[in-house]
């Protein structure tokens, strides 16, 4: 490997550790506000702790990635799923008819793209690459 490629993948590295770091950092900020927020209202709600699952989602999917170096893609389908949930949950009254089942409809494309996913891995698992 030449000297610029491996310094560029360095480099890389080095932003995409920094890039997860910010990520991290905002998230327990954002976990901090929501519970600030909580306490303040003195109530919690399900739309609220969906919220948190959310950031705890996030937090799981930054430390998958840093232990494995690998971004498993159901990761963020799981939190597409919640977010959509989340959504429903909170703005049920201002929905008509078509935008719910649409919004309800996409939980479900999300959820079977989970499922093809996970199909795929089982019935045809990743081969270990060490060196080629």
């Amino acid at each position: 490997m030449s000297k610029i490629r491996v310094i560029s993948h360095k480099a890389l590295t080095w932003a995409q550790d920094i890039g997860l770091l910010i990520i991290a950092i905002a998230t327990f900020i954002a976990v901090g506000f929501e519970i600030t927020s909580m306490i303040n209202v003195k109530t919690v709600t399900l739309a609220d702790l969906l919220l948190l699952f959310i950031y705890l989602e996030v937090l799981a999917m930054i430390a998958v990635y840093l232990d494995s170096g690998k971004l498993p893609v159901r990761m963020p389908l799981y939190i597409a799923i919640v977010a959509l949930a989340r959504y429903l949950i909170l703005d049920m009254k201002n929905l008509d008819t078509w935008r719910m089942l649409g919004v309800a409809g996409a939980a479900l494309v999300i959820a079977i793209a989970v499922l093809i996913i996970r199909y795929g891995h089982v019935r045809f698992p990743y081969q270990d690459s060490d060196g080629g």
